[in-house]
């Protein structure tokens, strides 16, 4: 492709601005994330404006103008057909601590609480199991029409949008994002960029400095409540993009009236004792991954990753009105897993968001089986 000297020259001068540390408006970062997305600056200008963001540090407006352009010009758009409130639980990725993919399996026990989810994940770039790795790996269907996922969610309250596919996103988000392996202003805007509007949200981000940023693009963005958090270990020398059982998790809340408050939530607070990494660690198989999730869900195995599912569904339950607190919320979704209902859940949303190619619930049940669920109690509907 034929670059212009006049874009070009543009171009490159607003990132001499981000070099010497000066802002961009929304706009200004509107327009530059469009050109990207839609490729008409060559491939060093755009890594060198991602570096230059990150490097001077991105403002809610110039994340703001990024998640803009993505929704524009890259999203395939559903509409406001799915009601209020609309919940989604993620995070950004890129965080320095792996674990289990605690946002999917506590996005099961809070939409068995009453929660109504729509996800927006992807498969994995940092690690071997996003979200997307390990739904597919049991039989919901990652690639389906969006249809049907709409569907999903208003027959059983969840349903999840691959941001991975084209279906999704059709233009270039996939393309920029499988060509980098470091956290940037995209995992942040893309990961909003869902095709519905959530109107409530639990936001995961990779760094302690992002959690004000990304309230901030909540808000300027149209969310009316949510939380953003970022987890950390026992000696706050690593975080994740979840709230954590190993130690205190910085949290920013607000709410629709637009007060806002910010702390420091520990496991104590809401009755969970400190969990160990090496227990919710990550294993770096997909089917391993799949069987945890099975045995968390079913609350037949992995109790220090029970416990964090519930502190994660718990927020969610505590932010649309399902619990007093995230103490209530906690105990509730402990009784969930429990009682059974997160497991039927789960097989519902198999069934209704299944694999296109008809073997969903034969994946499903294959997992169930080798996490030693039985097969009656698993296709429990």
């Amino acid at each position: 492709m034929a670059w212009s000297e006049e874009s070009l020259r543009e171009f490159g001068v607003n990132i001499q601005r981000l070099i010497c540390k000066e802002d961009l408006s929304r706009e200004e970062s509107y327009e530059m994330f469009r050109q990207i997305l839609l490729n008409q600056q060559p491939d060093l200008h755009q890594g060198a404006f991602l570096s230059a963001l990150i490097s001077k540090g991105e403002t809610y407006l110039e994340i703001a103008g990024a998640w803009q352009a993505i929704v524009e010009h890259d999203t395939t758009l559903i509409g406001d057909e799915l009601g209020h409130p609309l919940v989604e639980n993620s995070g950004t990725g890129m965080d320095k601590l792996k674990t289990f993919n605690v946002s999917t399996a506590a996005s099961v026990v809070a939409a068995a609480g009453g929660a109504r989810l729509a996800r927006h994940g992807a498969r994995a770039l940092t690690s071997s199991c996003g979200t997307v790795d390990l739904l597919e790996n049991i039989g919901i269907g990652v690639e389906c029409e969006l249809e049907k996922v709409v569907a999903s969610i208003k027959e059983e309250g969840i349903g999840l949008f691959n941001g991975t596919s084209s279906k999704v996103h059709p233009q270039s988000l996939g393309r920029i994002l499988s060509q980098i392996r470091f956290g940037s202003t995209l995992n942040i805007a893309a990961s909003l960029a869902s095709p519905c509007r959530p109107t409530h949200a639990l936001r995961g981000v990779y760094s302690k400095e992002l959690v004000p940023k990304v309230s901030e693009v909540m808000k300027e963005i149209g969310y009316e409540r949510a939380m953003v958090v970022h987890g950390f270990d026992s000696r706050k020398e690593k975080g994740m993009d979840e709230i954590s059982t190993m130690g205190e998790t910085l949290v920013c809340e607000f709410f629709p009236d637009g007060k806002e408050q910010t702390f420091l939530l520990a496991p104590e607070d809401v009755g969970l004792k400190r969990a160990d990494y090496s227990s919710i660690a990550a294993t770096g198989d997909v089917r391993k991954e799949a069987i945890r999730f099975m045995k968390i869900i079913s609350g037949t195995g992995h109790p220090q990753c029970i416990d964090m599912t519930c502190l994660n569904a718990g927020a969610v339950l505590y932010l649309v009105g399902k619990a007093k607190d995230i103490r209530m919320g906690v105990e509730m979704s402990r009784e969930i897993i429990e009682t059974g209902k997160a497991l039927s859940k789960l097989s519902r949303w198999v069934n209704v968001q299944t694999d296109p190619s008809g073997q969903g619930p034969k994946k499903y049940l294959d997992a169930a089986a080798e996490a030693g669920i039985r097969a009656e109690v698993a296709a429990l509907l």
